[in-house]
């Protein structure tokens, strides 16, 4: 039972993974943890569980079972899409993202790297995190011979505030950017980035530091083909691979010796070595890709029962309560076949609600008002006329705005439109700056942008006072741009300026439209389509 553990076994398996003692400390951690977790998940404590499951993937992944290190890490995730407080659960993302990038880096598959290092970045809320996510990504960009990429990653990092105060980090960045730096030919700069990391490193005493900057001069030196500096700093990797006692940097050390062997053999051999461990890793990303989906879709194909389940109810429940309306709902599912139809549709019940509004504010009322003045006190028939005559002005302008629009030749159209407003007061000044085939323009679009520049002068004759208005049209390839501007008394725009007509029209029509306009400094409209 777990509970016969002592106190401290959680610290001593933890210090075990982090630093082996024993080729078995990985197994007997991995079947700790596990029993945790399912002592955690039993008391539904989700936030301890995920840490299990974050320790189980890092001791998977040291013993090199890069695909029983990505399951625990999903089933991580799973755990905190499950979670009622997943905000507080930032740290274990950050975590488990960082450790599928190691997972995906080490079994070559590069660009899922890159977006879980992103991801992880996401969730970084301090400088030392982001400088590790920063440094991990360009290095998987040197993996990928993408060199100057690489570069953008470290010199982001480094432009970081108070970099330099994290010597370690700083170094790692700098030797590593002098080592993209040497890869596409500024040797100069790259070789000093590199000895400066190293002086950093040796003044830290930072072993694994040394060791990252022995090798990375050893190959410059053998890529200048400098043998003597090269073995020179080779051997320097390998005395502090030894002094470190580490089975993995002495490997790494004796491959370094290997491929900058004289030897021709040798060094086939190693690339031999190096091409089959990698094509028999890119053999199990397959399988393991295979073993993960068929599950996944397990699971998707029980979520979609459940979800169909959960409509049938849910269906049943709409019929009982609200039947006319379900009836009315597919009746309009089974009418409206299109988006198209679907934005006309919309498009018309505005256009409707706008001339009721219109007729019943400006023409109703004033109907209403003359009627009042009859019965009030009798009224001369040249007072009578004028009212009547501002009354049938009001009606055909309604009548006017939302006529239907002619298409066939619509430049003729437009130019009537704009000379319209033009008057004594009033100069319209129209400017092409190139010249635009309506014809291959759909007559929705023309419609809409009618209707949309009928508004815009309409709101200058009645609000603006403006005495020039200068529309500019000009066409790039499939897209037009109408510029609009007057030099009236402008406004502050706001919600509530009856701007939001011309924006519903234009966004119908997969177009934009933008507005500027301050107080005594007129008003401008752009609009692409």
């Amino acid at each position: 039972m777990i509970g016969q553990y002592k106190i401290d076994s959680t610290a001593y398996h933890f210090k075990r993974i982090l630093n082996p003692q024993h080729s078995s400390d990985f197994p007997k951690a991995i079947s700790y943890y596990t029993r945790l977790k399912e002592k955690h998940l039993k008391d539904k404590n989700t936030y301890k569980a995920i840490q299990d499951l974050q320790m189980i993937a890092i001791a998977e992944f040291e013993m090199g079972n890069s695909y029983d290190s990505e399951a625990a890490t999903v089933e991580a995730f799973e755990l905190i899409d499950t979670s009622l407080h997943t905000d507080t659960l930032v740290d274990a993302k950050k975590g488990l993202y960082n450790q599928l990038g190691r997972i995906y880096r080490a079994t070559y598959r590069y660009e899922e790297t890159i977006k879980a290092y992103t991801n992880a970045l996401k969730f970084s809320s301090n400088r030392n995190d982001s400088l590790t996510l920063l440094n991990n990504t360009g290095n998987v960009y040197m993996d990928m011979g993408r060199y100057k990429k690489a570069l953008e990653k470290f010199n982001l990092a480094l432009l970081k505030k108070g970099v330099k105060q994290n010597t370690l980090s700083y170094a790692r960045l700098l030797n590593n950017k002098g080592v993209a730096q040497a890869k596409i030919g500024n040797n100069e700069e790259g070789l000093n980035n590199m000895q400066q990391a190293l002086e950093l490193r040796e003044l830290k005493n930072d072993m694994p530091g040394k060791y990252s900057s022995y090798k990375s001069l050893a190959r410059y030196y053998f890529e200048q083909g400098d043998k003597k500096q090269a073995l020179e700093f080779a051997n320097k990797a390998y005395g502090v691979a030894n002094n470190i006692n580490s089975l993995s940097f002495l490997e790494d050390a004796l491959s370094l010796f290997a491929s900058m062997s004289e030897d021709i053999k040798t060094v086939q051999f190693e690339k031999i070595t190096d091409s089959i461990t990698k094509e028999k890793q890119l053999a199990e990303n397959k399988n393991a890709f295979m073993k993960y989906n068929v599950e996944k879709e397990r699971k998707n194909t029980l979520a979609a029962q459940l979800e169909k389940e959960r409509q049938k109810t849910w269906t049943i429940l709409i019929l009982a309560l609200a039947i006319v309306g379900f009836l009315m709902s597919i009746v309009l599912y089974f009418t409206i076949k299109n988006k198209h139809r679907q934005e006309k549709i919309k498009q018309v019940h505005i256009t409707e609600k706008r001339i009721s509004k219109k007729v019943h504010d400006e023409v109703a009322n004033d109907v209403y008002r003359l009627m009042a003045k009859l019965q009030s006190k009798p009224a001369g028939k040249d007072e009578i006329l004028d009212d009547l005559e501002s009354i049938y002005d009001k009606s055909r302008d309604i009548s006017k705005e939302n006529s239907a629009v002619a298409v066939e030749n619509f430049q003729d159209t437009l130019s009537d439109l704009l000379l319209g407003y033009e008057n004594e007061n009033v100069s319209v000044i129209q400017r092409d700056s190139s010249p635009i085939d309506w014809s291959k323009v759909s007559t929705i679009k023309k419609t809409n942008l009618f209707r949309v520049l009928q508004e815009l002068m309409t709101n200058m004759a009645k609000h603006s006072n403006a005495t020039a208005v200068v529309l500019n049209f000009e066409q790039k390839g499939k897209t037009i741009a109408i510029k609009y501007a007057d030099n009236g008394k402008g406004c502050l725009l706001n919600s509530k300026n009856g701007l939001q007509n011309a924006e519903s029209r234009i966004k119908a029509i997969n177009g934009t439209i933008t507005f500027e306009s301050e107080p005594n400094k007129g008003f401008k409209a752009t609009i692409i389509i």
